[in-house]
């Protein structure tokens, strides 16, 4: 199990960063993408914007987008006609359960 992962599974979002390029590296890795040296980690900012949405059934998802970068898909916890694309959300619970997860929450 990678870093991400393990973090991930203890419900930290976290991603790494290369301290030499100064970038996030997303999809994360233990290595830059751009100078291959070695990153840090750290938490992600728990604030996203909703870039787009979708319903299944009575769910609603969305593709949110952290710190001009970080793109994840999860579970909104309002109903659709609440949210809309540029909508702030927050971050309330990731977990690793056999795959990502992330819920959000509509911020006000």
């Amino acid at each position: 199990m990678n870093k991400f992962e393990t973090e991930l599974k203890a419900g930290n979002f976290v991603t790494s960063e290369c301290i030499h390029c100064n970038r996030i590296v997303w999809p994360p890795s233990d290595y830059c993408d751009n100078c291959f040296k070695e990153v840090n980690w750290r938490k992600v900012s728990q604030n996203g914007i909703i870039i787009e949405l979708s319903r299944k059934e009575n769910d609603v998802f969305c593709i949110t987008e952290f710190e001009d970068k970080i793109r994840v898909m999860g579970k909104l916890n309002v109903e659709i006609h609440m949210a809309k694309p540029g909508h702030t959300v927050r971050l309330s619970k990731c977990l690793l359960n056999g795959k990502n997860s992330f819920f959000f929450s509509l911020e006000n």
